[in-house]
């Protein structure tokens, strides 16, 4: 696999998404974070805080949720969801590092509806890759380009939590 370093300045993308979602999200009570693992958690984190949400983030694993499942089994590294807040009646910031074909996306708001019924699901993502092969599309997005299936576009997070984008082809 052939790797490089994206021209994509990930802090500077993190800071684009952050003031979508400050501008419209502002007079909206009862406002909760969701990430999605990994980098959806990362940035879930850091959104909750910059918001200044009372209510923590939330984290979510979609492994038993995908609908892939059966044919992939149980990823090694599955990590427990938490939900620290009240689903019911919430508007929720569904968070994803990268949406693709909207199927994490899918799986992650059955998740949700197990916690209970908010009264609203936002999904926010840093990079729209395109190739969607389900009718999902992100009410914030900082970055939105078509990449090849070959491609992956992955986040990265460095000890002292600065974020990166590298693009990866096969």
């Amino acid at each position: 696999m052939n790797s490089m370093t994206s021209p994509l300045d990930a802090e500077a993308l993190y800071l684009q998404l952050l003031a979508q979602i400050k501008e419209r999200t502002s007079t909206i009570q009862n406002l909760a974070i969701v990430g999605i693992y990994s980098g959806g958690v990362w940035l879930a984190q850091r959104l909750n805080a910059d918001l200044g949400l009372e209510t923590k983030p939330g984290f979510i694993d979609v492994s038993f949720y995908r609908d892939d499942y059966a044919k992939k089994g149980l990823h090694p590294d599955v990590k427990p969801t938490q939900i620290p807040f009240h689903v019911d009646n919430a508007t929720i910031i569904l968070v994803d590092d990268v949406l693709y074909t909207g199927r994490t996306t899918r799986a992650a708001i059955n998740e949700l509806f197990d916690y209970g019924r908010p009264a609203k699901i936002m999904l926010a993502a840093l990079v729209d890759r395109g190739g969607r092969e389900l009718p999902v599309a992100a009410d914030f997005v900082a970055y939105s380009k078509f990449f090849e299936k070959t491609s992956s576009v992955n986040l990265h997070r460095a000890v002292d939590g600065k974020l990166s984008l590298s693009i990866d082809h096969a």
